[in-house]
């Protein structure tokens, strides 16, 4: 009984539930930001991308609600730091964007994919996680600290909040009016298309994970709270982890379960769960060797531009946003600019055969 009432086991058992439902919610709406893009701009059908966007609003508003009643703070996470490097983080998130394009989705979807069979996205996952791993820790690793301390500016203001705060308003009207303003306008946008709002289960889905973002925060900030051995402040997203799962497989005895490494698990193990349930389950590789390289090519831009942003599609994307960090708007207009040179610039990636 004491083991099942640890608070670090309640948040690895956590993290795992909130994968498992991702794993399979992603499978079963086909879930990503890159998919999303592509579906607007290149094909005209914008379901996808609202459904991406109606997430995003859900997020915001569920985090910043919880969070006003004091079941987290979100001023202890990674994106509401005090110093950071603008330049860094929209360069980075240039390379995930591109790098996103070029391997057909994000790290999370290459999760989702691979518990479907898919052997392509098992290149994706391995070559991002090794790239991560460089950049956080490795060879890169240097260079990208020395880039960040040459260009890091240090912001009396971290969020959008903190910057109406500044303006004259108490701390919780300026939550509640940031939160209403951006997440009311993401839900309308999604909202006000007839395609989307006669496609119930991309609704449910982008309501879903919206939820999932702050499931994620009341996990690490709440359910983890201990004063001894706190755990980090975190909620989904999966550059970082992955590289860490990489390691946690190889090394377990040198290294700790998470949260975070729990969430990759439950991901790849909801979505196989779901694809067998389904009928969805079917083994796919390459059929090219430019296809192979292009992929892992892109994974290695994706891991690389991760780091450097501090998150993905879904990390930033979503959670990132979630606290309404002025940083993760820079970090996500970065991989919005990436996607965009990959999907219509004239570095447009071109399609080989169907992934």
């Amino acid at each position: 009984m004491q083991i099942a009432m640890d608070p670090t086991n309640i948040t690895v058992f956590a993290g795992l539930i909130i994968g498992l439902a991702y794993g399979c919610i992603g499978l079963l709406s086909g879930f990503c930001m890159m998919s999303g893009l592509r579906g607007w701009w290149a094909e005209g059908d914008g379901r996808l991308i609202r459904t991406y966007a109606l997430a995003m609003g859900i997020a915001i508003a569920a985090s910043q609600l919880l969070a006003a009643r004091g079941l987290f703070d979100l001023n202890k996470s990674i994106y509401l730091q005090p110093s950071f490097s603008a330049p860094v983080m929209f360069f980075g998130g240039v390379l995930f964007g591109y790098g996103m394009v070029l391997s057909n989705g994000c790290g999370a979807r290459a999760l989702v994919l691979l518990g479907r069979g898919n052997l392509r996205s098992f290149v994706v996952v391995i070559v991002l996680g090794i790239f991560a791993e460089t950049t956080l820790k490795g060879l890169i690793a240097p260079a990208r600290i020395a880039a960040v301390q040459l260009t890091q500016l240090t912001v009396k203001a971290a969020s959008l909040p903190a910057v109406l705060s500044s303006l004259g308003l108490s701390a919780s009207l300026a939550r509640g009016l940031a939160a209403s303003l951006i997440g009311a306008a993401l839900i309308i946008f999604a909202l006000a298309h007839a395609p989307f709002r006669n496609s119930p289960g991309q609704v449910i889905a982008g309501f879903l994970v919206g939820l999932l973002i702050a499931a994620g925060w009341y996990a690490t900030g709440n359910l983890g709270a201990d004063e001894f051995n706190p755990a980090q402040l975190v909620s989904l997203t999966f550059i970082a982890p992955i590289a860490d799962s990489l390691q946690y497989v190889m090394l377990s005895t040198g290294s700790t379960l998470n949260f975070s490494i729990a969430s990759v698990g439950g991901v790849l193990a909801g979505s196989l769960v779901t694809a067998l349930a389904t009928g969805r389950f079917c083994w796919e590789g390459y059929q090219s060797t430019r296809h192979m390289l292009r992929s892992a090519g892109g994974a290695a831009l994706m891991g690389i531009g991760g780091v450097m942003a501090l998150g993905c599609s879904i990390g930033q994307g979503l959670a990132g946003l979630s606290t309404l960090a002025l940083a993760s708007f820079i970090a996500v207009a970065g991989i919005l600019c990436g996607a965009a040179v990959g999907l219509r610039g004239a570095l447009k990636v071109r399609p080989l055969e169907a992934t």
